[in-house]
């Protein structure tokens, strides 16, 4: 995915990371807005052979944090730093 999203375009997000390297059965994106984490939605990701894939609804012109968590409530939070990318008017 890259660093900058236009909004309204509903990116696919293919999360490889550690949970699905793990063998994590269940994957959901944990997805804000803004740095207070405005609006967050839990959205479940679908297991595929190319990793957990899943998409981002791209709801605000402003950065995305996501973190990725397993249905057993371990984190990916990309080491505290949570993943971001900035979101821009198309």
């Amino acid at each position: 995915m890259p660093n900058v999203i236009g909004q309204g375009s509903n990116p696919k997000v293919i999360y490889k990371g550690l949970l699905y390297q793990s063998g994590a059965d269940e994957v959901y994106m944990h997805v804000g807005y803004g740095n207070n984490w405005d609006n967050v939605m839990d959205i479940k990701m679908k297991r595929t052979e190319n990793g957990f894939e899943g998409t981002l609804p791209m709801l605000k012109c402003d950065n995305i944090k996501i973190a990725f968590k397993d249905s057993a409530d371990n984190w990916d939070n990309n080491a505290g730093r949570d993943y971001s990318f900035e979101v821009q008017e198309r």
